[in-house]
């Protein structure tokens, strides 16, 4: 068997024709090479293709280059539009004012509320009434024009912030302080008297 291979493989290799991309081999074999037992004592012809490949070198697997060592700086950031100082943008309902004086307000009058009941006794309508409207109206006015004069200057409450004490935490406290006097007046009225 090992004869007939080798006898097949010198016979194609040695019979080439054809001009086209194609490679023709032709070989003329003796049937019992093929170990054929009923075509004993005939020719076989055997007639094979291949396309034509060309034969590239495998090329070599290079580490890939090391790149530069330059560190490109971080994109700055975008500057933030400046803060409008008119008088219409900051006490705009959306503006930067309105929610942030309401806030520390509430925060002043709730703590305040409670401390005068704790104290005296008195719920919120006694308090207004016994002195204690003169008292509301000079600190919502000094509480204003504090919390305006940095806002006119361009100074956000954000600038201003770090740590525990940041600006959303304000207008979350004063939120709370909000619904909190809220809540104690209406208790309060539902109760008839103070709340402690």
């Amino acid at each position: 068997m090992a004869a007939a291979s080798a006898t097949m493989s010198s016979l194609v290799s040695g019979f080439r024709t054809g001009e086209s991309s194609f490679k023709v081999y032709s070989a003329v074999l003796p049937s019992n090479a093929l170990l054929l037992p009923k075509r004993a004592g005939r020719a076989s012809r055997v007639r094979c293709q291949a396309e034509e490949q060309p034969q590239e070198p495998p090329a070599a697997v290079r580490p890939p280059a090391p790149q530069p060592s330059v560190q490109t700086p971080p994109p700055t950031p975008s500057p933030k539009p400046k803060e409008s100082t008119s008088f219409f943008d900051i006490l705009a309902f959306g503006g930067p004012g309105p929610e942030r004086i309401n806030g520390r307000l509430a925060m002043i009058g709730f703590v305040s509320a409670i401390a005068v009941e704790l104290a005296k006794g008195d719920d919120l309508v006694a308090q207004l009434a016994n002195g204690g409207l003169p008292w509301f109206v000079g600190t919502a006015a000094l509480l204003t024009a504090a919390s305006l004069v940095p806002l006119f200057k361009g100074v956000s409450a954000q600038s201003k912030s770090g740590g525990v004490m940041t600006a959303d935490a304000e207008l979350w406290n004063g939120r709370f302080a909000m619904l909190g006097l809220v809540a104690l007046a209406f208790t309060e009225y539902l109760k008839g008297g103070p709340l402690v």
